[in-house]
C-alpha cells in the first residue's frame, strides 16, 4: 500500500506538473514577462513552504524553456536553482551537478551571468567553504568546456578534478589545434607540475602517462627524443622516492629544459616543499605575479586541495 508520505508526494508532483502546463503555454504564447514574474512568484511562495526540491525543479524545468527560446530569464532561474541547493543544504549528487552543468552549458559562454552561475554553484558544491569546488563539478565543467573548444578554462577544471586521463586527452587536442610542433612537451609539463603543486600525485602520472602514449607527435618512451619529458618522467619517480639528492640532482642536471618557461622553478620550488621538505625562500611567500598565478591555481595555499582533499571529500565515482 501507498503510504501517507508518497501519497502527498504523488499529489504535490501532480501539482508541479499542473503548473508547469500553464507556464508553458504562456511561454508558448511568447508572454515572456509574464511567465517570468509567475515562476520568481511560485519560487518564493515554494520556498516559504520549504518545498526546496519542488521549487528546484520548477525553476531549472522553467531554465530549459527559457534557454530554447532564447530568453534572458533563463539565467535568473538558473540562479534560483543554486538558491534552493544553498537554502536546503542539499548534498551533493551526481544527477544534481548534472543539471548545473547542463544550464552551464547552455548559458552564453561570453555573459558575465555564466561567470557568476559557475563561481556560485562551485562554492555550494563545497560546502560554502569558499575552497575550490568538488572534484566532479570541476570534471563536468572541464568536458564541457572541452567540447566548446575553450582549451585553457577546461584545463583550469581539469586540474581541479579527479581525471588525469581526461585531462590528457584534452591537452592532447589543445596541442594539436593551437600549439607548435616544438612546444608539445611544453603543454603536458605544466600540467604536470601544477597537479603536484596541488598534491594530486595520481592525476600527475596518469596525465604524463596518458599524453605521451597518445600524443601523435611524441615517439614512444621513456626515454623519449624531448629533454622536457624525461624530466618530468624523472620526476614522478623522485616524488615517489621522496630523496631530496635526486631531486636536487634533477633540477639542476636539467635547467636548459626548465629556463623554456619561468614558471617552472616557480613550481618546483613548491614542489621541493611539498614532497623533499625543501624549506621555503626567505625572500617572499612568492611575490609579483608568479606569486599570483600560484595562489589562484592553489586557492590562496590551501594546498590540502590536491589528492589527499580529493580522498576525504568522498568523489562521485566517474562513469
Amino acid at each position: 500500500m501507498m503510504s501517507e508520505q508518497d501519497s502527498a508526494k504523488g499529489r504535490n508532483r501532480g501539482g508541479v506538473q499542473r503548473v508547469e502546463g500553464k507556464l508553458r503555454a504562456s511561454v508558448e504564447r511568447g508572454d515572456y514577462y509574464e511567465a517570468h514574474q509567475m515562476y520568481r512568484t511560485l519560487f518564493f511562495r515554494y520556498m516559504a513552504q520549504a518545498k526546496h526540491a519542488e521549487a528546484r525543479e520548477l525553476m531549472y524545468n522553467g531554465a530549459l524553456l527559457f534557454f530554447s527560446y532564447n530568453q534572458n530569464s533563463a539565467a535568473d532561474l538558473s540562479m534560483l536553482v543554486l538558491e534552493t541547493l544553498e537554502k536546503s543544504e542539499a548534498k551533493v549528487e551526481e544527477d544534481i551537478l548534472g543539471h548545473l552543468v547542463k544550464l552551464f552549458s547552455l548559458m552564453d559562454p561570453n555573459s558575465p551571468e555564466r561567470v557568476a552561475f559557475v563561481s556560485r554553484a562551485l562554492k555550494w558544491s563545497t560546502g560554502g567553504s569558499g575552497k575550490l569546488g568538488h572534484p566532479k563539478l570541476h570534471q563536468l565543467l572541464a568536458v564541457t568546456l572541452w567540447k566548446e573548444q575553450n582549451y585553457s578554462e577546461s584545463r583550469y577544471h581539469f586540474l581541479h578534478s579527479s581525471d588525469g586521463e581526461g585531462c590528457a586527452q584534452m591537452l592532447v587536442e589543445y596541442s594539436a589545434a593551437r600549439g607548435f610542433r616544438s612546444e608539445v612537451d611544453m603543454f603536458v609539463a605544466q600540467a604536470v607540475l601544477q597537479f603536484l603543486c596541488l598534491k594530486n600525485k595520481t592525476s600527475a602520472s596518469v596525465v604524463f602517462t596518458t599524453y605521451t602514449q597518445k600524443h601523435p607527435s611524441i615517439e614512444k618512451g621513456p626515454p623519449f627524443v624531448q629533454p622536457l619529458l624525461n624530466f618530468l618522467w624523472f620526476l614522478l619517480l623522485a616524488v615517489e622516492g621522496g630523496k631530496l639528492t635526486v631531486f636536487t640532482v634533477l633540477c639542476e642536471q636539467y635547467q636548459p629544459s626548465l629556463k623554456r618557461d619561468p614558471m617552472y622553478n616557480e613550481y618546483l620550488d613548491r614542489i621541493g616543499q611539498l614532497f623533499f621538505g625543501v624549506p621555503p625562500k626567505q625572500s617572499s611567500s612568492y611575490g609579483g605575479l608568479l606569486g599570483n598565478l600560484l595562489n589562484s591555481l592553489m586557492g590562496s595555499g590551501e594546498e590540502e586541495e590536491g589528492e589527499e582533499a580529493q580522498e576525504n571529500s568522498s568523489p562521485i565515482e566517474l562513469d
